[in-house]
Order: C-alpha cells, then sequence, then structure tokens
C-alpha cells in the first residue's frame, strides 16, 4: 500500500510500462495477452499492492456480494450462534456468506482477510474476544487500512477497535455490565464467598467480564480481598479439571487474589470431598459452567444446595443442564445480524463507529440462599 493510500490502476500501468487498458485486460483474464506482459502487470500489482475496486467492479457485474466471517472455531456454541446471524442478515439481503476458522492462529487469519480481500469480499468481519497486545493492534490497523483501500470494510464483532480512528466498525455487546449483573443477582441470593471461574488474563472479553464481577464486590461493600480469580481459560474440560482442584483444595482458590491452576497432571478422582469454602462460582461461559457441574457431582456435591453456579452467554443448551442454569444472556445471532445490517445501512458512516448491544439475566435453578452455616 502506497503512502497516498489506494492504489490506482495507472499507478499498476505506470510501474509496468504499459496503457491502463492493458493492466485491465491482465487482471480480467478475459482477453489474451503476451506471457512477458502478464508477468510484468501481475509484479507491479503485487509490489504496489494492488486490489481492484470492489465497488467499482461490481458496477461492471465482476463484483460480489459477499460476507465473510472469520471465527476462531465453529464448534463453540457462542461463535456458531454469531456466525449464523451473520448468514441469515446477508442470506436476506441476497449476499454470500463465506465462513472461516483460525483455531487462534494470527497467521491464518492474516491469509484469510488478504484471501477475502483478493476476492472482493466487501464486508470481513472478524469474531471475538482477543488478546489486545501489539501485534494485534498492528495487525487490524493493517487489516482495516488494506480492506478500505480495495473499497471493503473491517468490521470486529465483539472485540475492541485498537485506534479509533481506523477504518473499523466495532460491534460488540457489553461484557461488563454482564458480569456486575449475575455477581449481583449471587449477592442479593446472599452469597459472598463467589469465585470466578474461567479467567484468561488479557482476553478483552473475560477481562471485562472480572472487571464487572469485582465492581459488583465493591458495590456491596466486599474488599478487593473478597475477589478470588481462577485463571483457567474457557471450555468445558478446563471448567472440569479447574473446578476439581478446587474442591480438592478445599474450596481455596490459594493465596493472594488470584490462582492459577495447574490442571495438566490432576487426578479427578476426589476422595471425602468436604463442603466448599466457597458457596458460589461464576463461570467465565456456559461451557466452563457445564465443566464445573460436573466435577461438583462427581465430588458428591450438589447444585444449588451446595453451591450455586452461573454462566454466560446462554448458549442454547443451558437450560438443559442439571440443573438448569442460570446466565447472562448475550446477544450472540443478534451480534452476527447486527454486524452486516450495521455496515451495509450506513457505509459512509460506518467505519469508526461503536455500537454496544445489551444483555440481561436469565434465572433458572443453579442458584439458591447459601446453606446454613457456610
Amino acid at each position: 500500500m502506497t503512502s497516498k493510500g489506494r492504489v490506482t490502476i495507472r499507478e499498476v500501468a505506470e510501474r509496468a510500462g504499459v496503457s491502463m487498458a492493458t493492466v485491465s485486460r491482465v487482471l480480467s483474464g478475459n482477453h489474451p495477452v503476451p506471457a512477458s506482459t502478464r508477468a510484468r502487470v501481475l509484479r507491479a500489482a503485487r509490489d504496489l499492492d494492488y486490489v481492484a475496486n470492489a465497488h467499482a467492479r461490481a458496477l461492471v457485474g465482476g463484483g460480489r456480494k459477499m460476507v465473510a466471517v472469520v471465527l476462531r472455531q465453529v464448534t463453540s456454541p457462542f461463535y456458531a450462534q454469531v456466525a449464523e446471524g451473520v448468514e441469515a442478515e446477508a442470506a436476506a439481503r441476497g449476499w454470500l456468506c463465506l465462513v472461516g476458522t483460525t483455531g487462534g492462529d494470527p497467521g491464518r487469519e492474516l491469509e484469510f482477510v488478504q484471501l477475502m480481500r483478493e476476492e472482493g469480499a466487501r464486508l470481513v468481519i472478524l469474531v471475538g474476544g482477543v488478546v489486545e497486545d501489539d501485534a494485534y493492534r498492528e495487525r487490524v490497523a493493517h487489516y482495516a487500512q488494506a480492506l478500505a483501500s480495495s473499497g471493503a470494510r473491517l468490521v470486529l464483532c465483539g472485540r475492541p477497535a485498537p485506534d479509533p480512528d481506523i477504518p473499523a466498525l466495532v460491534v460488540e455487546f457489553d461484557n461488563e455490565a454482564g458480569a456486575r449483573a449475575i455477581t449481583g443477582h449471587l449477592l442479593s441470593a446472599g452469597h459472598r464467598r463467589i469465585v470466578f471461574l474461567g479467567g484468561l488474563p488479557g482476553n478483552t472479553a473475560l477481562d471485562a467480564r472480572v472487571a464487572g464481577y469485582r465492581a459488583a464486590l465493591a458495590e456491596h461493600g466486599l474488599g478487593p480481598g473478597a475477589a478470588h480469580v481462577v485463571d483457567c481459560g474457557l471450555g468445558r474440560a478446563a471448567g472440569h479439571r479447574a473446578m476439581t482442584e478446587l474442591l480438592k483444595a478445599g474450596g481455596d482458590p490459594g493465596p493472594g487474589d488470584t490462582a492459577t491452576l495447574d490442571t495438566a497432571t490432576l487426578d479427578t478422582a476426589i476422595p471425602d470431598a468436604a463442603p466448599a469454602r466457597f458457596t458460589a462460582v461464576f463461570a467465565g461461559d456456559d461451557m466452563v459452567a457445564a465443566g464445573a457441574l460436573r466435577a461438583i457431582a462427581d465430588a458428591g456435591l450438589r447444585v444449588p444446595q451446595d453451591i450455586s453456579v452461573v454462566g454466560y452467554n446462554d448458549i442454547p443448551l443451558a437450560e438443559d443442564f442439571n440443573p438448569p442454569l442460570t446466565t447472562v444472556r448475550t446477544p450472540a445471532e443478534e451480534l452476527g445480524r447486527a454486524a452486516v445490517r450495521i455496515a451495509l445501512r450506513d457505509p459512509e458512516h460506518a467505519a469508526g463507529a461503536h455500537h454496544l448491544l445489551g444483555t440481561h439475566i436469565v434465572v433458572r435453578d443453579s442458584v439458591q440462599p447459601p446453606p446454613p452455616g457456610a
């Protein structure tokens, strides 16, 4: 990309030493061109990082009404629901939706974004919380500027923009408010010893949930020492291992405010588990809660009679857990729909805009007051 912004076909022609008509013929592939000339044009386009303007191609029938959604994984119910929302909104408008997964690999993410740019996708939507470090900030700024230079748009869905001045639209929900509300629900039921299970330091979504958890404790007059955050990451297996170790330790997350549990070689057999020193668990998401519920049952304890458990996201299976899970409903499908709808509704003003969707608590059967004498 040049410092002037979007590279034009004229610049490619000047670099290659041919006419603009020749460049057009080479890039369209619709006319015969000598091999040496074709190679020279393609080299010039590559050197200048030239990508045909998607909107200009659409005017001559060469563009694609295409939305690309890039996810960490599709096995997560939350990511799957966001992708369904993107696809549903795109289909309603007659657009094609492509889904790519990265497994959390920045290299794969970069390759997918570049491919979609070359293929003329109008929107590229990146989904989910991330570790917002310098590498992420540099990467996303490059994505946004590169896509804008080719007439496309970057949408950050459930993750922040590293700089409000980059040409990207942000659509997310209020993680901190949801966490503050669900923690307040536990406090209102009488719980004072509440563990946050599922921290992942640096992850934007989970850090916001931890912040909401801490804020709720403070609002109810509990000091910083009342907060216990277990950094075990996300997923059912992580929740099961961390909860098992926590119960084996007698329910104490360890000294200090935050504990990182070593669960790699954990023996899940729990002899004679005693009642925990904590009375409630706030799981970082519903899959962590699923693992925690299993570990509590394995220990011979009951939810909510012995320990109350809440989750986050309200995945479709949450109401089928045993017991049905009290959780925070995040508008996952609406998040995907809004990402497409807002970006297409006002393309001139969408870039750089920030849209925040709300959350709410879904009360089921996994919370009751602490047991007597707890």
